[in-house]
């Protein structure tokens, strides 16, 4: 499969997705680790991807989302954006109600099936 397919899949397959460099409970840089931490506080279950474990990935997710840098968060298939957007949003409560409603969302499509 190609790098950006696996990209787009991953997306796609995972309402809450953060690519970082690490885990959320290993995190290999500081502003991976701040957004963990932001997203762990939100209460809500998320996919990340270790871009260190994906050189692939690390390549290409630049290019296909023109954005720069990790970590990067993305909802619904949409670029949320990185550490200090991602920051911000929550310390202004503007974050955790989407988490919580795209979480819920997708929880209540999992239970009808």
């Amino acid at each position: 499969m190609e790098t950006v397919e696996k990209i787009k899949q991953q997306i796609s397959e995972n309402p809450i997705i953060v690519y970082m460099k690490g885990s959320p409970k290993l995190p290999s840089c500081g502003f991976s680790s701040q957004v963990a931490q932001v997203m762990i506080n939100c209460g809500e279950q998320f996919a990340f991807v270790d871009i260190l474990q994906h050189p692939d990935i690390r390549a290409e997710l630049p290019k296909y989302a023109n954005w720069p840098t990790f970590p990067q968060l993305w909802i619904e298939g949409e670029l949320i954006g990185g550490c200090d957007i991602v920051t911000e949003m929550f310390q202004k409560g503007e974050l955790q109600p989407i988490i919580k409603a795209t979480a819920d969302k997708y929880r209540t499509e999992d239970a009808a099936e």
